[in-house]
């Protein structure tokens, strides 16, 4: 990882390549919590922030990440920038690169392969935040590392992606992740929001959740993400929680030591029950901690000379 220049994705990192950043990532925790206080490791460095779709988790750990490294942080308004004058990103990235050094660029973009132009065109390190369906690696990374920590490892172990794959990164992301650490892994939802040739990737596919719950050891549940459906594909909201939401009855139906885990944000009542997502089970806060270890872990790898 300390050769890699950019973080635009899991698919091409290896075991040990993600291995080493889990490892990285714990380095930052002790008895489950953050290390308080900041490191000097990025002193003097400048972390350019790029979020040209909505995001409070990853924008926010992102910032408090690099902030715990004593970087310079300064973030990207699009809506009030010269791109609403019809300059083109990488023409903005690269006035914004003129000022001043610029270290490591995190940008999330609607347009997936942006993060991928952006790392072509500009000078500093690049880690994609997000790029419309195609992949958010630092999610994926902060699921595995909540998973091996809850979990110890990974082989053997069975994992289910519950709801809409169809238009989730953060779901091809935790593929590449889990499939490269050895686990073995299941999508589960309706027809109409499980790609064709999603088996291509190395999982299983399901379309009865009610089957598939008592045999999973981690279920990570999706939201379903309207905004990027340009027609219809379910019934109702009602409808997708009666078949695959997880709700209190099917939450009694899975293994004992079994945990639920969800990116966010969280559509409550439709994929998770309420009293799931807070309740014993649950480790979604726990990936949030984890998320800061993360993006840590990546800062400080990218830039390390």
């Amino acid at each position: 990882m300390g050769r890699r220049r950019h973080l635009l994705g899991l698919e091409a990192l290896s075991r040990e390549e993600t291995v080493a950043i889990l490892d990285r990532a714990a380095s930052f925790k002790k008895d489950g919590r953050l290390i308080p206080g900041k490191r000097d490791t990025l002193k003097g460095k400048a972390v350019l922030l790029l979020f040209f779709e909505p995001s409070t988790r990853t924008s926010m750990s992102f910032e408090i990440a690099a902030k715990r490294l004593s970087a310079d942080v300064l973030r990207f308004n699009g809506a009030g920038s010269s791109l609403t004058k019809g300059e083109s990103l990488i023409d903005t990235a690269r006035n914004i690169e003129a000022m001043g050094n610029i270290d490591v660029a995190v940008i999330r973009h609607s347009v997936p392969g942006t993060p991928q132009l952006l790392a072509r065109s500009i000078d500093a390190a690049v880690i994609n935040a997000g790029d419309g369906a195609h992949e958010h690696p630092t999610q994926g990374l902060l699921d595995v590392m909540t998973i091996r920590e809850v979990k110890g490892g990974f082989e053997g172990l069975k994992v289910a992606i519950v709801g809409d794959i169809a238009h989730s990164r953060v779901a091809r992301s935790d593929i590449f992740a889990l499939n490269t650490l050895g686990a073995e892994v299941t999508v589960c939802g309706p027809a109409t929001l499980i790609p064709d040739d999603i088996t291509a990737l190395g999982v299983d596919v399901s379309y009865d959740f009610d089957a598939l719950i008592p045999e999973m050891d981690v279920v990570i549940m999706l939201r379903i993400q309207r905004e990027r459906m340009e027609e219809s594909l379910l019934p109702s909201d009602r409808e997708y929680t009666r078949c695959f939401g997880l709700t209190r009855d099917r939450a009694t139906r899975m293994k004992p030591d079994a945990i639920v885990m969800h990116p966010g944000p969280i559509n409550r009542g439709v994929e998770l029950a309420p009293e799931v997502a807070d309740g014993e089970r649950s480790v979604i806060l726990q990936q949030v901690t984890n998320g800061v270890a993360v993006r840590m872990a990546v800062l400080e790898m990218l830039l390390e000379t």
